[in-house]
């Protein structure tokens, strides 16, 4: 809900106004200039509805002060005294609209609804302004590999479908990207587009803000609120650290993606929504089923569409690209000028393992943008950890001593044992790799006693 602010000094029309708009909007009131620059530091107001005379004040010169600290406030102008003058003036100071007392309602009601427009389109115009000046790849992911080109391409196929997603893949490898990918590049991107993090609340809070409550409904619900899965209706409900969410919390998630409905915490009547789901989780699902900690029907509910984010050491050739997306970065918000990288720091960036992933290049790249004197990053401006020989990637480290003449059951054996330690024992990943289906897999373990 917007916050408005109505600034005139007749008490009787901030009364009228305020009953009149205060289903729609979050209301303030200020008689004064000076009241109303208070509330303007305190609060974050959307719209002013601004009385051009405020007793002995300027309604323009207040407008004029509003605009220079904070121009992206849409602000109507009021006032019983219209000319044509003071019209032009206060559309050249940065006025939205200009509106005569005694003011028509439904007119203003249409006003604001253009006003709402005007602003979701200037904030949609920043948003594309702001990722245009960073440079940023397609759906605003840095990369060319055959991997993440693979990312690419289902993105493009499944935009603009409602199929729930769920996006796999270790921390810090980019999947709330992607689940944002996903939403502006489809046919729901004008809709909203919400995140919660479900290892990040507890269970019982959780369960609130994704439903929602009714006035008194606990203790401390002194009004009603909407819940995300509401706030989402018409766009995209992002699902993150799907894997952490309690069991019972589970069961009321499946029936409302089996349902499109919703019933918040102490009402009565249920509430139907459209929304469309992506999770993600860097846990193996599959396994916490077997552990009888995630629901196996709702994991066939949120796994229509599967997209695994490989991690940074299986695309190591995005490096280079990444470096130098994050140097552009990090000169914009140090004011820096560091023209690159030297080739002997990226080679050193290039046998890193990163188990952090492109977060922790990130990382690495922001703290020797910030240190470095040079105006190229040298291997002196890295961290210590790069130079630690055990974090140094071997690709020899996936090669398996096989003798001439061994059995092709032991090599058989020796390459599931090693496949299964790579990837962690995250069986379905192992059969993909293997060319192998998860039940030949299950037998293939079974039959070399594996554990």
């Amino acid at each position: 809900m917007e916050k408005l602010l109505i600034v005139d000094d007749e008490t009787s029309i901030c009364t009228s106004l305020s009953f009149a708009l205060e289903d729609e909007y979050q209301i303030f009131v200020a008689e004064d200039e000076s009241t109303a620059l208070q509330l303007l530091t305190k609060q974050d107001i959307a719209i002013i509805l601004l009385d051009l005379r405020l007793g002995s004040s300027d309604g323009i010169q207040l407008l004029k002060q509003i605009k220079t600290h904070k121009p992206d406030i849409v602000v109507i102008m009021m006032t019983a005294y219209g000319t044509i003058e003071s019209s032009v003036e206060a559309m050249k100071a940065g006025a939205f609209y200009y509106i005569a007392k005694p003011i028509n309602i439904d007119e203003l009601h249409l006003l604001l609804l253009k006003a709402k427009e005007y602003m979701s389109l200037n904030s949609r115009i920043k948003y594309l302004t702001d990722q245009i000046s960073l440079n940023q790849g397609r759906y605003n992911i840095i990369g060319t590999s055959k991997k993440i080109t693979h990312v690419f391409d289902l993105i493009e196929r499944i935009k603009d479908i409602d199929s729930n997603v769920l996006i796999t893949g270790e921390s810090g490898t980019g999947k709330e990207l992607v689940a944002r990918a996903i939403h502006t590049c489809g046919n729901r991107q004008n809709k909203p587009f919400h995140i919660i993090n479900c290892s990040a609340i507890p269970g019982h809070l959780l369960e609130s803000e994704l439903f929602g409550f009714k006035k008194g409904s606990f203790t401390g619900a002194f009004e009603d609120q909407k819940g995300i899965i509401e706030l989402s209706n018409g766009g995209t409900l992002f699902l993150d650290e799907i894997g952490d969410m309690d069991l019972n919390l589970q069961t009321k998630l499946l029936r409302v993606i089996q349902d499109k409905k919703i019933r918040p915490i102490g009402a009565s009547k249920e509430i139907q929504v459209d929304v469309r789901f992506i999770s993600a989780t860097n846990k193996d699902l599959r396994e916490e089923i077997k552990l009888n900690t995630f629901r196996m029907d709702l994991f066939y509910r949120l796994n229509v569409i599967h997209i695994h984010m490989p991690p940074l050491r299986e695309r190591k050739e995005d490096i280079p690209k990444l470096t130098d997306f994050f140097i552009k970065k990090y000169n914009i918000a140090f004011s820096k000028e560091i023209k690159g990288i030297t080739h002997k720091a990226l080679d050193i960036i290039e046998k890193y393992k990163f188990d952090g992933n492109v977060r922790e290049l990130q990382n690495i790249i922001e703290r020797a943008v910030a240190l470095t004197n040079h105006s190229f990053i040298h291997e002196e401006d890295l961290p210590e950890e790069l130079f630690i020989t055990e974090n140094v990637f071997n690709p020899h480290d996936d090669l398996l001593p096989i003798p001439v003449g061994e059995s092709m059951k032991h090599i058989e054996k020796k390459v599931i044992t090693a496949t299964l330690k790579k990837y962690e024992g995250n069986r379905k990943r192992t059969a993909e790799i293997l060319g192998i289906s998860e039940r030949a897999l299950r037998y293939k373990i079974k039959e070399y006693q594996l554990t």
